[in-house]
């Protein structure tokens, strides 16, 4: 079990970025406090920029760039040091609002999680002043953030659904503020098929839905009180307003936790089947340390079993997948007359590379996406001499169209003047805001590339 709470010398980078609202207004610092115990301030009495640039902040900054803070308790979230390590330094002079907030809508649940922290029975309620969001408030704080703000993520503790203008709440924010990346997790047992339809319209750029099984009693080993079949049917109604819609949003995850009772290859492959049936557009599995007596030995990292789906763990990138032939798999092949390992070029010239991109998995490339984000390209990292990355963002170039499953597609690529010496030029596919395509497998194409005045 990951023991970062116990640190007492650590850094951590949420208070230059991130704000956690909860349902009763307090603002706290990070996403794994859930019974409200590190308040930064209240949105109730003042606005986001006075929590974000007041004392309790502006101090637990100070301490952060020293090595640590009494302030963060029992914090997971702490990065931990070593003993001689100095704690990175970061500018006290933040932005006067966050660029990512947490919106808890309530932290009540319709499930009750095993052992969890924040199941119904620990009283995670109590620890509340108000039991839902005040939409008015909502509202009032989404007015400060919302024109600078880039990422909402839309629960926290809780069960955001179970607000009865949850829905509404997405609606707003994408209606007044598109530019913001709206992003939800749910158990999916609160919404109804016309509620996880509006979902759906309100233009909600990405929904995981966690469901720890593929059937009902191994389901309801976890999430007690859950229905499977409830959860499938709004999760089918989802892709299907998608579809019917003809989006590319929202991009719609599953993700499962494995447990001792749904880790055997039987139930994983159920799961398989229905995400493939329902059209999700990706299925993970999580690994998880706690409770102490429930979780994955069969899977636990650095074990055989774990190293033959790693790239499918939700927590190990970002485009890995568990539905057969859906992680992205790539070639790129340098053609014409520099298919040479070794490339030679003048300095201060344009070199142009000829490449030839096949897709080696079952689901297509996209050239376009809304919001730009999940499109993909190519991409060439600069490298040294000795392979040491210098410039992972060094050159783009756009698919001139969607590479479908099993295809391939020729574009071809400029490379930057650069000055004399050697280099190597590292080729792959990036997913657009997402992930680069090595990180979930896929080969790589490295060429040397020699540039002589």
């Amino acid at each position: 079990m990951s023991e970062n709470h116990l640190a007492t010398r650590f850094t951590c980078s949420w208070p230059w970025s991130t704000a956690v609202l909860l349902c009763d207004g307090r603002v706290v610092c990070g996403c794994a406090d859930p019974y409200g115990k590190r308040v930064l301030g209240d949105s109730r009495t003042g606005t986001i920029g006075e929590v974000w640039n007041g004392p309790t902040a502006t101090r637990l900054r100070q301490d952060l760039n020293a090595g640590g803070s009494t302030f963060c308790g029992d914090c997971p979230l702490k990065l931990p040091l070593e003993d001689h390590e100095a704690a990175p330094q970061r500018s006290l002079a933040v932005s006067p609002l966050p660029s990512r907030m947490y919106v808890e809508c309530t932290a009540a649940c319709n499930v009750s999680c095993l052992d969890s922290c924040c199941a119904p029975e620990t009283g995670i309620t109590k620890t509340r002043q108000a039991g839902m969001l005040d939409v008015d408030l909502f509202m009032r704080v989404l007015a400060e953030v919302g024109p600078t703000l880039e990422r909402i993520d839309f629960f926290n503790y809780g069960e955001a659904f179970l607000h009865k203008r949850a829905v509404e709440m997405c609606e707003i924010v994408k209606r007044e503020y598109p530019h913001i990346y709206l992003y939800t997790s749910t158990n999916g047992g609160a919404l109804n098929e016309e509620s996880a339809r509006r979902l759906v319209r309100s233009g909600i750029d990405e929904v995981t839905f966690s469901v720890d099984g593929a059937s009902q009693d191994v389901y309801a080993t976890y999430r007690q009180r859950g229905r499977f079949d409830h959860v499938m049917k709004n999760l089918r109604a989802v892709m299907d307003e998608k579809r019917a819609l003809g989006r590319d949003v929202p991009f719609v995850n599953w993700r499962y936790i494995l447990f001792k009772w749904n880790d055997n290859d039987a139930e994983m492959q159920r799961a398989r089947t229905l995400a493939t049936e329902i059209g999700v557009d990706r299925l993970c599995w999580e690994i998880t340390d706690h409770p102490e007596h429930a979780f994955s030995r069969r899977f636990a990292p650095g074990t055989d079993d774990w190293q033959r789906i790693r790239h499918e763990v939700w927590e190990d990138n970002h485009l890995g997948n568990a539905i057969t032939g859906a992680t992205p798999r790539a070639r790129i092949e340098v053609r014409g007359p520099s298919r040479d390992e070794s490339l030679v070029h003048r300095a201060g010239v344009p070199l142009p590379l000829d490449l030839r991109v096949r897709n080696l998995s079952q689901r297509a490339f996209p050239h376009t996406a809304t919001y730009g984000r999940r499109l993909v390209r190519v991409g060439a990292q600069l490298l040294d001499g000795d392979r040491t990355l210098r410039d992972r963002d060094f050159v783009r170039a756009s698919l001139p169209h969607t590479v479908a499953a099993g295809s391939w597609q020729d574009l071809r690529m400029e490379i930057p003047p650069l000055a004399p010496g050697t280099y190597h030029l590292k080729l792959d596919l990036v997913s657009e805001g997402i992930d680069w395509f090595e990180s979930c497998g896929s080969e790589v194409t490295l060429r040397e590339l020699r540039i002589e005045g």
